[in-house]
């Protein structure tokens, strides 16, 4: 239990109503009860809040009538994944190794972790405080995982991995596989190259499931404190996906390309090998990126352009059947003039 004052605290912003009434937990507006706190992200649900049966609010700056008592906040989204955030936060209850387990030579694991049934973890591997992992996973040799990280259900984790504190890795996801490199030799037959490099993985990281992280073919594949990368995604050998950055579901980035701070790339974006994209670039969904980006620029389309005018060039695109029809009128009406 909280009380509205205790969460005004939290989040900041403005109290309207009692701050000595106490919420338990956070629910939508459809579906919240007394008892909650519910928010208002947009105002076209305006109504909704009307006939809401949540106990309080959490309400953007430009709402002016409160049907319940509210916290005015700039961003009612960030504050109530706040507030969410604190209601369900509990203290790490250590469940030790289960005796399922394989854990290799020379480890060193915390007292304070839970590894669930059927892991394998290989040799040399440091666990710190906190760490959760979760039933199936298999970390390789000489992996070190940090404190408050969380590995979910089958997940792989190759040799010589370096992942932070505060990690969270959804279930089926590969970290450290081979990157994808071959040599082709004059009779057209592909030749491996040997991939010896580690992934390191910085702190504050949440990586979705089934996604495919490779390993370096030499140094690292970096991905750096903060980023957030969604299911299905695949992020080559080499490449570095810098702090903050948003990779949504489907994203492919090939070997050697560096991504800056802050950028974010829609659903299904695809980035060429050895590619640049600078600090908040933001790409939208199936961009095909296939040349360094400058900062700051906002590009979608496949090659990917400029927002503006692939806006420009796809209003033209349903119009593009009466232009070859006009087109070809004009050719005959000429052609016909040509024959007088």
């Amino acid at each position: 239990m909280k009380t509205l004052a205790e969460l005004v605290e939290l989040v900041g912003g403005m109290l309207y109503g009692d701050g000595t009434i106490t919420v338990a937990g956070v629910a939508d507006l459809e579906s919240a009860r007394s008892g909650e706190i519910t928010f208002l992200s947009h105002e076209k649900k305006r109504d909704l809040l009307a006939a809401s049966k949540a106990t309080a609010a959490v309400v953007p700056l430009s709402t002016t009538a409160y049907p319940l008592p509210v916290i005015q906040v700039k961003d009612p989204y960030l504050a109530i994944a706040r507030i969410h955030t604190l209601f369900l936060s509990r203290p790490f209850e250590a469940t030790g190794i289960d005796p399922k387990a394989v854990i290799g030579n020379d480890c060193r694991l915390s007292r304070v972790v839970s590894v669930g049934p059927m892991v394998v973890i290989g040799a040399r591997v440091v666990l710190g405080e906190r760490v959760t992992i979760g039933p199936g996973v298999v970390i390789g040799d000489d992996v070190v995982i940090g404190n408050d990280t969380t590995l979910k259900p089958n997940v792989t984790v190759g040799d010589g991995t370096l992942i932070g504190c505060r990690v969270m890795i959804h279930a089926g996801t590969v970290i450290g596989s081979d990157g994808f490199g071959y040599a082709t030799d004059h009779l057209g037959r592909h030749v491996k190259r040997p991939q010896v490099g580690i992934v390191q993985i910085d702190d504050d990281v949440e990586i979705g499931s089934n996604v495919s992280i490779d390993r370096a073919t030499f140094g690292r594949t970096w991905v750096k404190r903060g980023a957030k990368i969604d299911n299905l995604v695949q992020v080559a050998h080499n490449v570095v996906v810098g702090e903050d950055s948003i990779l949504v579901s489907q994203v492919g980035i090939s070997g050697s390309s560096i991504l800056g701070t802050g950028v974010v790339l829609g659903g299904q974006a695809g980035v060429a090998g050895h590619v640049r994209i600078g600090d908040r670039v933001m790409a939208a969904a199936r961009a095909g990126i296939h040349a360094d980006i400058p900062e700051k620029s906002v590009v979608s389309g496949f090659p990917a352009i400029a927002h503006p005018l692939w806006l420009r060039i796809s209003s033209l695109m349903t119009k593009l059947p009466d232009l070859v029809r006009d087109v070809r009128a004009l050719k005959k009406q000429v052609a016909d003039l040509m024959e007088k």
